[in-house]
Order: structure tokens, then sequence, then C-alpha cells
């Protein structure tokens, strides 16, 4: 007994931790009118077992395909050291041991699976797909030596914009885009693929991944704002205790994009794709269709979540409000805290998370740009 009493009292404090947390989110984002007064705790849901918290493990997940050497290489990425994305530590001898294996493996791994990575991309995308296969071989050696030199800094940035690459690479090998958007949505812009977005912002930069395999409406929507330039010099808002950075609100009485061809305001619906389905669900909240307790492809668990926002009771008036999510991953479990389902994920902080801890209301968004997409066509 006195060897599990530990691990018991653990679960325990994390489990009134997440109650106490998510207690306070309820309230917070109430006050920024975000969430229904009528919202209802559902105590007995708890949720079982140990949330995703890697935002780079999510995607992949994410991914429609199968591809093992892309899971390897990923997972091989993935699976370093956490010191490795905190500037505030010092990695030690037998962690840089660990992170030298891991890079091994994903170039032997790569190496193998190249030749039929390029013979298998879809013709259109093969030109584009060399090219990244090239960049992934150069970025993989410089890992290797930054590795051998102990360079924690600029290891862990040259990491994410490999693991992007691959990511990439792997959004361009799907050949067939795996979500059939209804007819009503169809005049909406709509990504089929994934896309790097950079942020600039006063307190520094930000790399976001979109991704629109699930959620091709609302990431469309949003880069098609981030083209236009809708974003440029905005501001950001955050209340005090509300866990969340939010900006996309335009000056005016307007609350949202309002199409300067057309004069029209664009309003996009709610878009949750649930684990196990083949289409997401529009319209409507997992709450109201009894699916509260369902787990999103995409879930509120990982620092830097991004998702659209939309006015209280509302889900489809959603335009270019957008917020990150900020709690501790350790306290909101994937697929059963209170913002899953309610609100559409589109992406998550792949890098610049020490730049998002420190946004506070009335600090600029500078702009954000579209630095990579794949495939090349996918922004529709």
């Amino acid at each position: 007994m006195t060897v599990l009493i530990p691990k018991i009292w653990r679960k325990l404090t994390h489990r009134f931790a997440f109650l106490t947390v998510s207690a306070v989110l309820s309230w917070s984002l109430l006050s920024l009118g975000w969430l229904p007064s009528q919202l209802t705790f559902c105590w007995a849901a708890l949720p079982t077992g140990d949330a995703v918290t890697n935002p780079r493990t999510l995607l992949r997940l994410a991914l429609p395909t199968d591809n093992p050497a892309f899971e390897t290489v990923q997972q091989s990425l993935e699976e370093m050291p956490p010191q490795l994305d905190d500037p505030s530590t010092q990695m030690r001898a037998k962690q840089w041991s660990e992170v030298e294996n891991q890079v091994s493996k994903a170039v032997q791994t790569f190496k193998r699976a190249e030749s039929d990575l390029l013979a298998t991309a879809p013709a259109p995308y093969r030109s584009q797909a060399s090219d990244r296969i090239e960049q992934i071989n150069s970025g993989l050696a410089d890992l290797k030596v930054l590795a051998d030199q102990k360079n924690e800094a600029e290891f862990a940035a040259k990491r994410t914009q490999v693991w992007n690459t691959v990511d990439l690479l792997a959004a361009s090998m799907i050949k067939q885009f795996p979500i059939e958007i209804p007819d009503d949505y169809q005049a909406l812009p709509q990504l089929k693929g994934r896309s790097v977005v950079a942020m600039d912002t006063s307190k520094g930069p930000i790399t976001i991944m979109v991704d629109g395999y699930s959620a091709p409406i609302t990431a469309g929507n949003f880069l098609d704002l981030v083209q236009r330039g809708f974003y440029d010099n905005q501001t950001f808002t955050r209340a005090d205790e509300a866990y969340v950075v939010q900006t996309g609100d335009p000056d005016g009485p307007d609350a949202g994009f309002v199409d300067p061809d057309t004069g029209d305001y664009r309003s996009i619906p709610l878009e949750v794709l649930v684990k196990g389905d083949s289409e997401p669900v529009y319209g409507f909240t997992l709450e109201e269709l009894g699916l509260s307790v369902s787990e999103p492809v995409l879930p509120f668990s990982a620092y830097g979540t991004v998702a659209m926002g939309h006015p209280p009771g509302e889900p489809n008036q959603g335009s270019s409000q957008f917020f990150f999510h900020l709690f501790e991953p350790d306290l909101t479990p994937a697929g059963l805290n209170l913002l899953d389902g309610r609100y559409a994920v589109f992406g998550y902080v792949v890098s610049g998370q020490e730049v998002l801890e420190k946004l506070q209301q009335g600090d600029q968004l500078k702009g954000l740009e579209v630095v990579d997409i794949s495939p090349s066509d996918a922004l529709t």
C-alpha cells in the first residue's frame, strides 16, 4: 500500500486541479462573453489516462495517412528531452546522447524511404515533394552537427523547421482530400491540406501549423484573412484570469470580416471533427448533439492551441476573432475539458510558446504571413 499512496495522491491532486481550473476557466470565459451562462459541468465525466499535450504529436495523429516512414521520423523528432523546448534549462550530456540517437534513427529511416516517397508522390506535387525531401535530408544533417556541438537554441529551431517540412511532405502525399464539404459552405474559403503561418508580435515571433484536414473551412477562412492582411496591426486582448490570448477584432462596429467586394459579413460554421468520424460536425456544439464526452481530433490539450471564437450562443457566427489556449497541459486532459466541441480548433503553436506566454492585453499583432502550404494548391 505504501508504494501506491503517492500515485493515488498524485491522481487525486490532478483531478482536483482539473476541476478547479475548469471552474476558473468557465468564470473567466463567461466574463468575456464567450460561453453561455447556462453552462453545466460534467463532473462525472472525468478523463481517463494521460492527455497528449505535445502539439507536434497531435498534428501527426491528425494527418489522414498511415505511412510508417513519416510516423517514425516525426516520432524521432518529437520524442526528445522536453528541455529542448525550454530556453531556461540546460541539457545534460546524457540527454544529448539521447538526442543523437533519435536523430540517427530519423536519418536512417528517411534515407531508406525517400526514393519510394518520391515515386509515390502524386504527379502534380512531385516537384515540390522532391524539394522537400532535399530540405529534410539537409536539415537532418544539420541536426547531427548541432547535436554534436550541443547547440541547444539552434538545434531546437532547426528541429521545428525539419518537423514542419516532414509534416508538409506528408500532407502532399495524400492523394485525395478525405472530407466532402457540405454544399451550404462551398462558397467559403477552404484549406485542403496543411500550412505554416508566421506571426510577428510586439513580444517576438510565433509559428503556427494550421490543419485543414480536420477543420478545412475554419482553416481556410483564417488563411484567406491572413493573405488579405486583415490581421496586420491588430491588438491582443486578454482577461486577467481567462487563460486565453485573443485577437482579430477589427476597428469599427463590426465584430468580424466584411468582404469589401460584396459588403457582406462573413460568418463560418462551428466545425469539429470527432475521432473515428469521416466528416466534421457542422453548426452544433458536441454538447448540443449529446456528444460532450466525444474526443475531437484536434483537442484543447496543448499549450498554444489555436481556435476560432464566436459570439455566446451563436456557434455559427464566428468570423475573424481567434484565440490561443494557455492552460497548463497537465490540467487540461484531451477530449474532456470545457472547450472541446464548443470551439473549432484549427491548429497549434509549434514554436514561440515562450513568446505566447508573454503576450498581454494591448500587445500588438504586427502581421501574419503564410510561409508554406501543402499541397501547393490546398487553399481554395
